[in-house]
């Protein structure tokens, strides 16, 4: 079976030798260049029995090897390598020796033709829900990378990996250092164990939330009403704009903000794994205590899909209703509608309840 639907177009591309699909199968995707260990040479280039002479091996996403960790890669767009090809006698070896193997020669006109359907298709968009069909389906471990399936939709990644990378091994470790401080294992456990703690979200407006939620499970316990804060004017804006919107139901609120660190909380792991600060067996444990957060505060991916979407809202449209809004509403109707959703098909318990219920 193919992994994803990347090495399902090449594979049907192949079969009927079809060139031009081929190139057209990976002309918007990421491929993955090993990154040399020390020693090596800078490309990869081997002689191939299969295509007749030397090729430089790439990987499409799918296709990339179990986590291991001093094995690196790099992201190349097909139009990078029909730019900066080092001999045209070379050829292009898609997923050599797998099932979804293509061979493509590299020529300078064939390297304009990958050009001009690169310029066709373009680089992959953001906001697609994609999914890796040997990775996580079932279980706690699936359950918790679910609730980073918002970040995987924002980057188009298959939300199911916990894998080798996230995106790739630089961009990852930039992301931890950049966006959250981290540069080594015990920063990125430090991070983690506070973004399952709800330590990002803004306290008094989450207060305020599990007050008036009352006495679920996690959403205001030892929070007496009567001592927290107002609900800000700004969440009541946004709750009506959701629910004329279908984000919540009619007559419906958001439960807590918790979803947004949660859903980082996943994001986090896989950056760390991509990076190299963690490795699988924590990473594992580490998203299925996020799935045991979400459900001390949640009671269904509604619950969680309405608190991710405002908990992003607050921090970063603060009211406009912008860009980020467009793009929240966007990754919340993925997740809430699309039939192959985790959040359709994964219960949100392990008693098998809480699947969202969005038409």
């Amino acid at each position: 079976m193919p992994p994803t639907d990347t090495e399902r177009r090449l594979y049907e591309a192949t079969a009927r030798g079809d060139w031009d699909g081929q190139v057209a199968a990976i002309a918007g995707e990421d491929l993955y260049l090993a990154v040399p260990q020390q020693g090596q040479d800078p490309l990869p280039v081997y002689d191939d029995p299969a295509a007749g002479g030397k090729c430089i091996p790439v990987l499409t996403r799918g296709m990339l090897p179990p986590w291991q960790p001093q094995q690196f890669f790099d992201r190349v767009s097909v139009e990078e390598l029909a730019q900066d090809w080092p001999n045209d006698r070379w050829q292009l070896a898609v997923n050599p020796g797998t099932p979804f193997a293509a061979y493509l020669a590299a020529t300078p006109a064939h390297r304009a033709g990958w050009l001009r359907v690169r310029a066709q298709y373009g680089p992959r968009p953001g906001g697609l829900l994609a999914a890796h069909q040997g990775a996580w389906q079932h279980g706690p471990v699936a359950q918790g990378l679910a609730c980073g399936a918002p970040l995987a939709v924002h980057h188009s990644v298959p939300w199911n990996e916990l894998g080798t990378a996230f995106l790739d091994y630089a961009s990852d470790a930039e992301t931890l250092r950049e966006q959250w401080s981290v540069t080594d294992p015990a920063g990125w456990q430090q991070r983690f164990d506070q973004l399952l703690g709800g330590r990002f979200v803004p306290a008094e407006t989450e207060a305020a939330l599990r007050a008036r939620h009352g006495g679920a499970p996690g959403a205001g316990a030892g929070v007496p009403s009567g001592d927290a804060p107002a609900v800000p004017e700004l969440v009541d804006r946004y709750e009506e704009r959701f629910r004329a919107d279908g984000l919540l139901p009619a007559g419906g609120r958001v439960v807590s903000l918790a979803a947004l660190d949660l859903a980082h909380a996943v994001g986090l792991v896989r950056w760390g794994l991509g990076a190299r600060l963690c490795a699988p067996p924590q990473a594992e444990q580490a998203v299925t205590r996020v799935a045991a957060r979400a459900r001390e505060v949640y009671g269904s991916w509604d619950e969680f899909a309405a608190g991710y979407a405002l908990g992003r809202m607050l921090a970063f449209d603060n009211g406009w209703f912008g860009p980020p809004y467009t793009e929240a509403a966007h990754i919340h109707r993925v997740l809430t509608r699309d039939p192959a959703s985790p959040w359709r098909s994964l219960p949100f318990s392990s008693r098998g309840d809480g699947v969202a219920s969005f038409a």
